[in-house]
């Protein structure tokens, strides 16, 4: 082994393909043939795509199994604080000597062949997976489907597409059509698919693909629907069968369609499939940073007044602002202020149209550590041509300085924009 240490392995690995982002599954083949093939010798895979909403599903579905008895192994990108966050065995992030033994065993494979850092990074989490005993395997893709280095798993157990909206336009493309096409990649004949919610283009293009495949799909408002209850329960119908089930720990009214697409997932795994008990503490139980989190610890909170609170989101496109914008608009009298960072190659007027009629001020940020980090003072223009309070700070702690020394009362500060930012805040609250 060169070296035990993940991180010294990972920054090499960084250097051996010149682009950042160049989809394609030949390289990878190529590594996991040479490695004996990883990805055939795992446990049974349910392989999930998306733009929004697959780590949440995810993270339910996880919960939910593990509630069963179910060995489970996760694989989810990207990281938030630490790089082992993306190779998940019951719930816990793969041990240092582990990891570097994995990341270390492709590295030498691959003989330094150019590869991208995803491409083999993945190819160790096939490895390490493949070496430990488990139910199920829950594989995320990174970025779009059909050429998404996890979609090389021949015949996965189940796949699952939650809601298809524009997002990563420069590879997948600029409509929803194209980029539903992509999604729609991860389908493999005779396999059955779950769908979220969709809009009808996607939908189109996802169904013209299931029936080319010849894929069983069970379709969100035709096969099942979730919905809160007045009583403040969680209802599923699948088919002719409902569900009455507990409201996801998770918070915001999105996370109410994730559940149900969580429980329509587990629903269908057979004889893996969790009792309505284990479906119910799972949904109490799952646990997914950065996603509508009410940060309670750390330096930031610290400096709050009483009565004020400090919440943290990841979310990053147009849909996730939608659904932000649902979720924060509640009968709470407290204000709503906004510190934003956002990368260029997202649509920042976009994201915060939606959350305009909710936020009294916004502070614009950087995303540190990010060359293609949004310039502040444009972010901030940018907002206030949408007609919000926004001014530019240095960083997230002057942000929150400069809210606290103009704002009446108490309030909720929400940090959002970017999961680099969040994965920033939340290693700098630890």
């Amino acid at each position: 082994m060169t070296s035990f240490g993940s991180d010294l392995i990972l920054a090499r690995l960084q250097g051996l393909h010149p682009k950042a982002i160049d989809l394609s599954l030949a390289r990878l083949e190529r590594l996991l043939e040479r490695l004996g093939h990883p990805e055939r010798q795992t446990a049974p895979v349910v392989h999930i795509a998306g733009t929004n909403g697959k780590g949440s599903t995810l993270a339910m579905l996880d919960a939910m199994l593990q509630a069963a008895g179910r060995r489970v192994q996760r694989y989810i990108s990207p990281h938030l604080v630490h790089f082992n966050e993306r190779i998940l065995f019951d719930g816990e992030p793969i041990d240092e000597r582990t990891l570097a033994e994995a990341l270390d065993h492709c590295e030498q494979v691959n003989g330094g062949a150019p590869i991208t850092f995803f491409e083999i990074t993945t190819a160790a989490a096939f490895v390490a997976f493949a070496r430990r005993p488990a139910d199920l395997l829950l594989l995320e893709t990174g970025l779009g489907g059909r050429l998404d280095a996890t979609n090389v798993v021949p015949k996965p157990r189940l796949t699952a597409i939650t809601p298809v909206s524009l997002d990563h336009e420069a590879y997948l493309g600029d409509r929803i059509g194209l980029i539903a096409a992509e999604k729609a990649g991860i389908l493999k004949p005779g396999v059955p698919c779950i769908l979220g919610p969709q809009p009808a283009e996607a939908l189109a293009v996802i169904e013209a693909r299931a029936a080319a495949l010849a894929v069983p799909l069970t379709v969100h408002g035709r096969d099942w629907q979730a919905r809160p209850t007045a009583q403040g329960r969680l209802l599923v119908t699948v088919g002719n069968a409902e569900l009455d089930l507990p409201l996801p720990s998770l918070r915001g009214r999105h996370q109410i369609d994730n559940a149900g697409l969580a429980v329509v997932c587990a629903r269908a795994l057979g004889e893996l499939a969790p009792s309505p008990a284990a479906l119910a503490k799972g949904l109490r139980r799952a646990c997914w940073l950065a996603r509508l989190q009410r940060l309670r610890a750390g330096p930031l909170v610290e400096r709050l007044p009483r009565g004020w609170q400090l919440w943290l989101d990841g979310g990053h496109n147009p849909a996730a602002g939608e659904a932000l914008a649902a979720s924060l608009a509640d009968d709470d009298p407290r204000p709503w202020h906004l510190i934003v960072g956002m990368l260029t190659t997202k649509d920042e007027a976009a994201f915060l149209r939606h959350l305009q009629p909710l936020a009294q001020t916004v502070q614009t940020v950087p995303v540190p550590d990010e060359p293609a980090s949004r310039d502040p003072a444009e972010a901030a223009r940018q907002a206030q041509a949408l007609g919000m309070a926004a001014s530019p700070a240095a960083d997230v702690g002057a942000a929150l300085e400069a809210i606290l020394a103009k704002a009446q009362g108490p309030a909720r500060i929400l940090i959002c924009g970017s999961l680099y930012l969040a994965g920033h805040v939340l290693r700098d609250s630890s």
